[in-house]
């Protein structure tokens, strides 16, 4: 049993709100569940000391709404100034670039996830047709006799493709390979890709001005998390806590 300021949390809340914080163990999702509730629970008490109001058997938007109400007025929110700014921009110019661009081709050898022997098959089909491409094949002529993707019917062009419009772990070396056919297979979701890269252009560097806002943005939102972070340590260093260690571990409450 659990206890904050004499208000109980039952265990049959907290095995109903494990249901939102998925983990490895079922011990660590309880915790997390407990963490949680305990959070929660502070926040409803310190709201009904500000008179703010709040309903105790209500929907989790309801809920939502006078947590924000609560750290808006107990938690003050930072502005970036123009040399944090400047100083975040010049440290990260990587962060700051157009997305790159890669013209590629591909052939799908298609494979369910869950097919252990339809994947080892494509697996080995697509080294083989690599194979056959260092030799002198074709690619368009494999990729319509082969790929499994509608883009079979032009050679199995992609076109342009910048990020974010492939799914990520095709995307991951796509955009960090060389131009050239790909020595070896890409593995997805779908199956495994042949991939040629025929042609990429490289992110070009913004100016601060461009993405100035977003930076103060990113920044005063950091800040602002850690505040609350802080301020809902100190709730807790104040309550009088039962049956749960309390240790800040950034709640999902937070996210």
């Amino acid at each position: 049993m659990i206890q904050v300021n004499q208000v109980e949390i039952a265990e049959k809340e907290i095995l109903a709100e494990m249901q939102y914080h998925p983990a490895d163990t079922q011990e660590e999702a309880m915790s997390m569940a407990a963490e949680a509730l305990v959070i929660g629970e502070l926040f409803k008490q310190r709201a009904k000391d500000l008179g703010i109001e709040v309903l105790d058997d209500t929907a989790q938007g309801s809920e939502d709404d006078f947590i924000e109400i609560l750290i808006e007025r107990e938690v003050a929110r930072p502005k970036a100034d123009e040399q944090a700014c400047k100083q975040y921009f010049e440290q990260n110019p990587e962060r700051f670039k157009t997305s790159p661009i890669v013209e590629a081709r591909h052939i799908l050898l298609a494979a369910a996830p869950d097919d252990d022997l339809e994947r080892v098959n494509a697996k080995r089909m697509s080294e083989q047709l690599i194979q056959q491409l260092q030799e002198g094949d074709d690619f368009s002529q494999l990729a319509r006799q082969y790929s499994s993707c509608p883009s079979k019917e032009t050679d199995g062009n992609l076109g342009q493709l910048s990020k974010g419009q492939t799914v990520p772990e095709f995307e991951r070396q796509l955009f960090t390979a060389e131009e050239g056919l790909m020595k070896y297979p890409v593995e997805t979701r779908y199956g495994f890709h042949v991939v040629s890269v025929d042609h990429k252009i490289d992110g070009k560097p913004l100016p601060y001005e461009a993405v100035k806002d977003k930076i103060a943005e990113y920044l005063e939102e950091k800040v602002h998390r850690k505040a609350v972070s802080q301020y809902i340590q100190a709730l807790a260093n104040e309550a009088d806590i039962k049956g749960f260690d309390f240790v800040d571990t950034g709640s999902p409450l937070l996210q």
